[in-house]
């Protein structure tokens, strides 16, 4: 069973949740707005979902609660936060989404870590009719899908292995090594990036999957460096991402080219790595605080209250996420099928720029890679909405 719910109305809002003790005719109108969540506390996504997510969903609620409570088609009414640790597991993940929508019957819901338990979960909440704004799934067959309520703000395999194949064509790269973990990311991944080779000239002279949880993969890494590639992909999580980079430094294979996925973009990776060690080091990335105003004035808030930097990607587009329903709910209140509709409807300005959403995709963030450059994770392609310019040849591991 998932650990106890943990009801939270974000400090800041009691002195207004009080004040409806003396009116409670205007507790339908005024009351708390509860919204409820799954979200791994333990377990192997922890890691991703305490840096991109969870963090994210707390500083949002504070910040709406301090401003005297969530704007409700222009009802300020505090937000009560009811969550609860998966325990990085799928099936208790839906079970408690099940509970929160169907029993508890929350007002809205914010979604979990991963493209697995969004996997799982989005179809029920479609069915059931809550709006389901998705920070880290990235799944193109959650896209095929049609989930009406379903909207991912993430870029798409596709998107993403279009833009890194087209910087690695325009820098010359010939051959790739690709390893890439057995589950639903790492095989769509895998999948987009070979199309997005075709026609190229570049070669993928070797390409292995991997378990998740693996705890060696030097010997891989060593057959690769015995190829000599260009450059190195890797379709990879937190763990698995900090794995092979630091093997990589073990065994001396040190390509132009060194690109990691799932938390490259992290604070961690730097902190593991040093910033020395992590210089050069390509993944997945589209925002720093070069990005835009809101982005300086998200990245100042988030350090101040949570003690932490956000990551470089998915932190970003969970916050976007979260200023888009922001705005639908002052729009046009809780009925969760105008939510839908809204924001399905327009285009949204947030710290990423224009989103908008063809069907459940993001189409208004291009793909994007990043890149560690004295201690910051810069966007580097495509150069229109680049933060820096690409550095072609990682220096040594330090």
């Amino acid at each position: 069973m998932a650990q106890p719910t943990r009801r939270v109305i974000i400090q800041g809002a009691a002195a207004a949740v009080g004040t409806l003790s003396f009116a409670p005719h205007l507790l339908a109108q005024s009351g708390p707005v509860r919204i409820g969540y799954a979200m791994a506390r333990t377990g192997p996504w922890t890691g991703g979902a305490q840096t991109s997510q969870e963090p994210n969903y707390l500083l949002w609620a504070e910040q709406q609660n301090a401003a005297g409570g969530l704007d409700v088609k222009g009802v300020k009414r505090p937000i009560e936060l009811i969550s609860s640790d998966d325990r990085s597991d799928v099936e208790t993940c839906v079970r408690t989404y099940q509970k929160l929508m169907a029993s508890d019957k929350v007002d809205l819901i914010l979604p979990p870590w991963g493209s697995n338990a969004n996997f799982a979960v989005a179809p029920l909440a479609n069915r059931l009719g809550y709006p389901f704004l998705a920070p880290t799934a990235l799944s193109q067959k959650l896209i095929d899908m049609k989930l009406p309520y379903f909207f991912s703000l993430l870029q798409q395999p596709r998107r993403m292995c279009n833009a890194l194949v087209d910087m690695l064509k325009a820098n010359g790269v010939k051959t790739v090594a690709l390893i890439y973990v057995d589950d639903l990311f790492g095989l769509e991944n895998f999948a987009a990036f070979k199309v997005a080779l075709q026609g190229t000239g570049i070669s993928l002279v070797e390409d292995k999957s991997y378990p998740g949880g693996v705890k060696d993969l030097s010997p891989v890494l060593r057959s690769m460096k015995d190829k000599s590639p260009d450059a190195f992909v890797g379709f990879t999580y937190p763990p698995d991402t900090i794995l092979a980079s630091k093997q990589a430094k073990e065994v001396g294979f040190n390509p132009k080219f060194f690109y990691a996925s799932v938390g490259t973009a992290f604070p961690l990776y730097k902190n593991v790595m040093t910033p020395a060690g992590a210089e050069g080091v390509l993944g997945m990335g589209s925002w720093n605080t070069k990005t835009s105003a809101g982005a300086k004035a998200y990245f100042d808030a988030h350090v101040a209250s949570q003690k932490k930097e956000p990551d470089r990607w998915a932190s970003g587009a969970c916050w976007a996420g979260l200023e888009i329903l922001t705005a639908a709910v002052k729009q046009v209140g809780l009925d969760r099928k105008a939510i839908r509709d809204h924001v399905a409807g327009r285009t949204h300005k947030t710290i990423l720029g224009d989103i908008r959403f063809e069907g459940s995709e993001n189409v208004g963030t291009p793909g994007t890679v990043g890149q560690w450059q004295n201690g910051e994770f810069e966007v580097v392609w495509p150069k229109q909405v680049a933060t820096a310019s690409l550095n072609p040849a990682k220096p040594a591991w330090k």
